[in-house]
């Protein structure tokens, strides 16, 4: 997957459980229930795991279940919504080129499969 250049910037992810995934179709931000911050290692690790998330056949929900809100100490560099129905991710922020802002991504390869598990281990019981 192509990431904003500022990936590599990245000190701090949010992982978001979105409440409301219709929104986001049209949205100009990322909302839902932030559930985790990973920092350090873990963001870079995730990060490079989502970077890696090839590209997929591209099928036509979007209803986002989970994102990530990119940060540094003090800046947001970007925001990404996945529906692992569809297999298309929304990627908004200020250094997002028109191609990376929507995205397909193979959601049942072992990538994605690692990276969904990933979400659900943060989600409340």
């Amino acid at each position: 997957m192509l990431l904003p250049l500022t990936h590599h910037k990245t000190q701090v992810i949010e992982v978001v459980h979105i409440t409301d995934p219709i929104r986001h179709l049209t949205s100009a931000d990322l909302v839902g229930d932030e559930v985790a911050i990973w920092e350090g290692e873990r963001a870079r690790q995730t990060l490079s795991l989502i970077a890696d998330l090839p590209g997929s056949e591209l099928y036509r929900c979007f209803v986002p279940g989970w994102g990530i809100r990119a940060h540094s100490s003090t800046d947001l560099f970007f925001e990404i919504a996945f529906c692992f129905r569809c297999h298309r991710v929304r990627i908004w922020g200020p250094d997002v080129s028109v191609e990376q802002e929507g995205q397909t991504f193979d959601a049942e390869g072992p990538t994605g499969l690692e990276l969904l598990r990933l979400f659900r281990s943060c989600a409340p019981n």
